[in-house]
Parts: C-alpha cells; structure tokens; sequence
C-alpha cells in the first residue's frame, strides 16, 4: 500500500508543484506544522557551523541550521522568562499585552494554517486547479474561529501528553488526522475531532510511523543541501504522501463504519461531480453564461489614468459604484465558471450553506478602485499594525516596551508605504495572483533596501534593522525571509484586508473622514520634520552593532 500511496502523491506532486511549494513556504514561515528535523527523531545538526560561524538567525534559518525558530513555544518561554525578570507591574502589563497579540495570531493563523494546507492538498487530488480564495475557505464558510478552536484543544492535549515517557509520540499518530478531519469537515467539534482521529489510527499508528521513517533517507538529504531539497522537493512530497494516507484511512473506516465517520461527508473532494448536479445548483452561472457580457461606460482624461493604470479614484460617485458592482459580478462568474467546467472544487455543494460565502465573496471585491482618503487611512492603519506587532515581539523576548523605528509616533511608515505601492503601482497584476507575488516581493525588496541605505546615510551609518546572519541577506538590509514576509502579508492585504478595510472607510461620513485625514498627515508630518533632526534611537532600536558583537562573544565564551 505504501508504494501506491507514494506513487499517487508523486502524481499530485507533478500536476500542482508550484502549488504544492508554495503551500509550504508559507507553513515553513508560520511554524505551523513542525520541521523534519523536529520530527519525532529529532534529527539537528550543530548549533554552531563548520566555520566556526554562529547560527543563521531568523524563521527561514531552518535551511542552514536544520531547526525551526521561531514556534509558539519558543515565544512563550521567552516571554515567561521575561515576566519573571520584570519588576514592576507595569513591565508584566507590558509583556502580558505583548504575548497576547503574539497568542492571537498564533491562534487563528499559525497553528491553524495546517488545516488550510490539508485543504489545498486534498482538493489538488480531484480537481485540476485549487483557486488562490481556497486559502480562505474557512472563512467563506465562517468557521475559522470553530476550526482553531479545535486545534487548540488538539494542541493543548499534544502539549500535555509530552510531559509522559512516550505518550507524546503514540498521540502525535492518534491524533495526526486531526487537521484533514477538520479540513473536509469544519463544522465537528474538538472531542468529534480527536475521538474520530483515534478511531481511525487505532491499529495504524505503527504502519503512519513507518510510513514516516520511510522519509529518512529525504531527511539526510535535506541536512546535506542545507535544507533547500525539503523545501523544493521533500516537504511538498511528504505532504501528498500523508495527504494520500488520509484517504486511505477515510476509506477503510467507512468500510468498516467506524463508529462517528458519517460526519466526513464532503463527497465532492474525492469525486466530480454529475452535470445534472451542477446544472441545478449553479443555476444561475449556466444563464449568466449564455448572456452576452455587461459593458460599461469608459473613464475619460486623467481619471480614466488613474483609475485604471494606479487603481485610484480622484471621485467615487454613484456612477463608479454601479461599474464596480459589475465589474465584482463579472469576477464572481469567472470564478464560478470553473466550478461549472469541473475544473475547481465546486464550492456551491460543500455541506455547509453557500449562501453565507457568497456575501464574502461580495465584501473582499480585491479589483476595487480606492480613493485617495481611503489610501490616507489604509497606510495609517497598517503602518500603525506594523508598529504594534514590532513592538510586541520585543515586549515578549526583552520584557521592556521600545518605540520601534525612526519615528516618534506610533506608526512605522514603511509598512504603510509598502501596502500602498502595492495597492496603486501592483493594480494591473490583481488578477494574476502568481504574478502579483512575485512583484511584491520585488517591490519590498526596493523599498526595504533603498529606506535602510538612505536611513544609514543621512544619520552617521545608524541602523535601524540589521539583517546580518539571517539566510540569503544582502548587505543586511534586506534577507531571504524578510521578504517572503512582506509577499505573504502584502498578499494578504491585497486580496483581503485592504477591501474589507476600505468597505469599512466608505462608511464614514465625508464631513468626517476629511478632516480624520487631514489631521493624520499633519501629526504626520510634523513628526517627520522632527525625526529627520532628532531620530528616535536608543537600545533597541538602533544598537544592531553592539548587540552583533555581543552574540559574537557570547557564541565564543568570550567575556564581555
């Protein structure tokens, strides 16, 4: 069974590699699902390099030093270490508030992101293209909160099982289907979950082991190329692999009716579905396809530029509302046609209502056009998001609360500018969103780099980050990791923060919204002027040189 089960992951591989990669990139860089080297052998290598170099730091140096950093775990140790270090009630408010952004989206996105990758893979096996939305089917179908819900007690109960002699490995097999329960099914409950889980692997949790040391040999391979053959080849396998054993398991469990498996009933993710079954619940998109397509007026002039070449709108009038809505109409036609050609999973069948993903479908509009108040507010918020998450990380690992970057204020503006570059220079590629990942990435990488350079420049050699030591750095002004970072969020707030964000703006009243604006670009600039005399500096922020040569003496056991 185990050569089929591979050869059929191969087939998967090989029809959604880039898919399949991408996939996992983003677990490696959410820690959502543990490194091979993490795995229950435990397989490391050295702390400290050949050369005598110490450890790449940052999430992607699992590819030098054949570890994760980085986890939750990690996180919480560091911030009780500094809770117990701080003095004051006001330092563990401090750090208390810290590690509780840092839970949050460890919560809802880290710890979750297993089910959305047991997801994808499934889907891959049946159908022909797995559509970039499918990364938020659990919030299509409003059981995102549900779903981390489960994987929480999934995780407390693994958590807890680790502390018995070998309790922790028999549960990580009892409970290893727990992910793709929830992924085919996301409306069970935790105890549905993990009891349903221990059924089916009751008599399999040795033949899941073997299965799993059967990767060894990748594993060895993996230390051997500094980890790149797991992230371009092994891990994407290994997920197919496990991917193709779930079925398997599912299958032999509803021959043998396993006590509860009637609640895995997503026929449609193992099998197409009849044409007579899409025609009467797609309905609608078989009669909108046989209409000719809606055409709208053209914008003229120096609109007509902005608009359509930057995505900005000098004016939005009853007139551009009407263009959007049919052009957002248009859109989701495009989207469902797939389903209708039984090339995509056809979403309209899943066991939970549509009719709660179609107003979803509405909300996150991503080809919307966004005014130029909009664009003030947006590069506010998430340059003030920015600033809180930076802030909260040094809360947790320092115990101390530090103004992070060269402004005063809280806002960090380079997550600003970021997002709105993307937003107006990156419209035209919304639609291909490979393509538009890619130009992100580069993106970032320009503006990171060119901030940091004139930063260094214009204030005595000062730095306000410091990259050096992290994997595939360049003059530590920018890294490998840094900007994968910035594709995954600056894809997340294209196709989906920025739209429910601006359908939240556009309700403010424009007697309010202007004056909100105005005020802010003031506040803004006034501190502007005044950073670019007397930067924000300080332990921190800007002593990346002292704290390098520290962790260089330290690594050595040389005495400060």
């Amino acid at each position: 069974m185990r050569k089929e089960i591979k050869a059929q992951a191969r087939k998967s591989l090989k029809k959604h590699y880039l898919l399949f990669v991408a996939v996992c990139l983003i677990a490696l860089f959410l820690s959502s699902e543990s490194s091979n080297f993490d795995s229950v052998l435990h397989l490391q290598i050295p702390e400290t390099a050949a050369d005598g170099s110490a450890p790449r730091r940052g999430v992607l140096g699992p590819l030098i030093n054949g570890i994760t950093s980085g986890t939750f775990e990690r996180r919480l140790a560091a911030a009780i270490n500094s809770f117990v270090g701080s003095q004051t009630v006001g330092e563990w408010c401090m750090v208390l508030a810290g590690l509780a952004v840092v839970f949050v989206f460890w919560f809802f996105v880290q710890n979750l992101f297993c089910v959305v990758s047991a997801r994808i893979f499934l889907e891959s096996r049946t159908y022909e293209k797995v559509p970039f939305q499918r990364f938020l089917f659990l919030l299509r179908v409003k059981r995102w909160c549900k779903a981390a819900r489960v994987l929480f007690v999934e995780w407390i109960l693994r958590f807890l099982w680790t502390f018995t002699i070998v309790g922790g490995i028999i549960k990580h097999y009892s409970y290893f289907l727990v992910p793709y329960i929830v992924a085919e099914n996301p409306d069970v409950t935790a105890k549905e979950a993990i009891t349903l889980s221990r059924r089916m692997m009751n008599g399999h949790k040795w033949e899941c082991f073997v299965l799993d040391l059967s990767f060894i040999g990748w594993y060895i391979l993996g230390m051997a190329t500094f980890g790149l053959s797991d992230v371009l080849f092994v891990t994407p396998y290994r997920n197919a692999v496990f991917c193709e054993y779930y079925v398997r398991l599912r299958e032999l469990a509803l021959d043998e009716r396993v006590e509860n498996i009637a609640i895995l009933h997503d026929r449609y993710l193992y099998e197409q579905p009849e044409d007579k079954t899409l025609r009467l619940a797609y309905a609608d998109v078989f009669a909108a396809m046989e209409q000719p397509e809606e055409t709208f007026a053209e914008r003229k002039g120096i609109a007509r530029f902005f608009a359509e070449y930057l995505g900005i709108l000098l004016k939005y009038s009853p007139k551009e509302r009407e263009y959007e809505r049919g052009q957002a109409k248009q859109l989701q036609i495009m989207a469902l046609k797939a389903a209708v050609e039984k090339k995509v999973y056809p979403g309209r069948l899943f066991p939970i209502a549509e009719e709660e993903k179609r107003k979803w479908i509405e909300i996150i509009y991503y080809l919307r056009h966004y005014s130029v108040c909009s664009l003030i507010l947006l590069f506010f918020i998430f340059s003030f998001v920015g600033w809180g998450w930076e802030v909260s990380l040094h809360l947790i690992t320092d115990g101390t609360f530090v103004n992070r970057g060269v402004l005063h204020g809280p806002w960090l503006p380079i997550y600003g500018s970021g997002g709105i570059l993307i937003l107006t220079l990156l419209h035209r590629a919304r639609k291909r969103p490979a393509l538009e990942f890619m130009l992100i990435v580069l993106l970032c990488g320009v503006v990171e780099y060119s901030t940091s350079w004139l930063l260094e420049t214009l204030h005595d050699g000062k730095k306000w980050w410091d990259y050096s030591g992290y994997f595939l750095n360049l003059n530590g002004r920018i890294c490998a990791e840094g900007l994968f970072v910035f594709g995954i969020g600056g894809m997340a707030f294209v196709y989906v923060a920025a739209p429910v964000l601006d359908n939240w703006i556009r309700k403010i009243p424009k007697n309010v919204l202007i004056p909100i604006c105005a005020a802010l670009v003031i506040l803004f600039a006034g501190d502007t002027a005044w950073s670019a005399r007397f930067p924000n500096t300080g332990k921190g922020i800007t002593d990346y040189d002292q704290r390098n040569h520290m962790a260089w003496q330290a690594e050595r056991n040389i005495p400060s």
